[in-house]
């Protein structure tokens, strides 16, 4: 197993950050790392929602949410392939600044291991937080 998580402290209201970060349709507007995002289903973001993702350099991943709490602001979702399970987890947590934003990703599986050493994941999580806190910075200024 592989585990790679990185933390953001942003200046805004944690509502607000959980708004643009629960909004997956616009991830493009504010992450490099994200080409595009198709819904595979209709409503709002919730356990069961299925969406496909495109990111540069990566396959076309098809990944469905498995846990979604609003009250907690954190939502997970995970995607499969031969030999692998990549699970994604999303949180913000209000703090003195105004809010602390977790972004995590998990390697499992007899490849994942090997896939989370290889694929840009490191370097991707770092450019969804920057991205993240500069579009939640920005909009409140």
């Amino acid at each position: 197993m592989s585990h790679l998580s990185i933390t953001v402290e942003i200046q805004a209201p944690a509502e607000s950050v959980w708004t643009v970060m629960r909004d997956i349709d616009r991830w493009p507007e504010w992450t490099a790392t994200v080409t595009s995002i198709e819904r595979l289903d209709r409503g709002p973001l919730a356990v069961g929602s299925r969406v496909r993702i495109r990111q540069p350099k990566l396959l076309p991943a098809a990944w469905e949410v498995t846990e979604f709490d609003e009250t907690g602001r954190h939502f997970t979702w995970v995607t499969r392939g031969p030999g692998i399970q990549v699970t994604a987890q999303h949180k913000v947590e209000a703090n003195e600044v105004g809010s602390r934003a977790t972004l995590s990703i998990q390697f499992s599986g007899p490849l994942g291991v090997l896939m989370g050493r290889l694929t840009l994941n490191e370097r991707y999580l770092a450019m969804e937080a920057k991205g993240l806190r500069h579009r939640c910075e920005s909009s409140t200024a």
